[in-house]
């Protein structure tokens, strides 16, 4: 069986909310970034590579930066977000500006990725405890067609700043089986999930789990994202602006008509990101914290 686990990172969107590339933006106290300590918490956890999917233009920008830095520490590779690579016969329109969503960005890293893989986003720190915990889930798991997903508490992450899009979870008996994508924010003394379809608006106990895009799959999401890209483009010819296709939404397919199956993996860690410019002095203290407590080195790479 093969053990090898990547780590697939999603760097090719830009922060329009932060106001730039805020992927590159010190956070450590050598400045370090919120990603370097998800790889360092990677390569604890025994993963085996890291997988870059970045923009072409910022290749430089990551090479010089994160990959100077961890390329001795564990192989490192990159792919390109192209909004170009569609499938034949599909027109882009003019007016389209994005890549087509986090489903697109994944199937770019397939060539690059040959056993099972773990999916983050690049501006978010999720703590060490979410790579130790899927790492094992793949340590015992051979079904293929069983994935993971770890979930934190949404309590454990919130923003002072404004609204996190967050993804509410439900589950049975510790398989999922539905995410609600929501806008999610304090309004007084409670926790308030708006879903993103137009849903009407419901509360939130703060020990309720949430998706943060922290998502586990074995080569045959590969193959499911291949064949669904096809149906997505056909299903959305007729305005092809702002459509997306998303990982939670291939996920559920895969569930209600393919047969698998995706194990919630509960963290208990604190998440931390800078959604908002207000957001960096309080992850740049909790960085801090972390390292007086012990749980990294002052200097990250040495």
């Amino acid at each position: 069986m093969n053990k090898e686990l990547t780590l697939v990172i999603m760097a090719a969107g830009m922060g329009s909310r932060f106001g730039g590339l805020k992927q590159v933006e010190p956070i450590g106290p050598n400045g370090e970034f919120l990603l370097d300590y998800s790889i360092y918490d990677a390569i604890s956890a025994g993963f085996s590579k890291v997988v870059f999917i970045i923009k072409e233009e910022n290749y430089d920008l990551f090479r010089e930066t994160v990959g100077k830095r961890i390329e001795g520490k564990i192989p490192v590779e990159y792919v390109f977000q192209d909004i170009k690579e569609v499938p034949s016969g599909v027109i882009i329109p003019k007016d389209r500006e994005k890549p087509w969503g986090t489903g697109h960005a994944v199937l770019s890293s397939r060539s690059k990725v040959k056993g099972n893989f773990v999916m983050i986003n690049s501006d978010d720190f999720y703590g060490r405890d979410a790579y130790m915990k899927i790492k094992e889930f793949f340590d015992n798991e051979t079904d293929p067609n069983c994935y993971a997903m770890v979930a934190f508490r949404v309590i454990n992450t919130m923003t002072e700043n404004g609204s996190v899009k967050r993804g509410v979870c439900e589950d049975s008996n510790g398989y999922l089986t539905n995410i609600i994508e929501s806008n999610i924010e304090k309004v007084g003394d409670e926790i308030i999930a708006s879903p993103l379809d137009g849903r009407a608006s419901f509360k939130v106990e703060p020990n309720s789990l949430v998706s943060m895009n922290f998502f586990g799959f074995t080569q045959v999401m590969y193959e499911a994202l291949e064949k669904g890209i096809v149906k997505f483009f056909e299903n959305n010819k007729d305005d092809l602006t702002k459509c997306e296709y998303l990982i939670p939404d291939v996920v559920f397919k895969e569930i209600s008509e393919e047969n698998r199956k995706v194990r919630v993996l509960e963290s208990t860690d604190k998440w931390l990101g800078v959604t908002y410019k207000e957001d960096k002095d309080l992850v740049v203290r909790e960085i801090n914290k972390l390292i007086e407590k012990g749980e990294y080195p002052y200097e990250l790479w040495k």
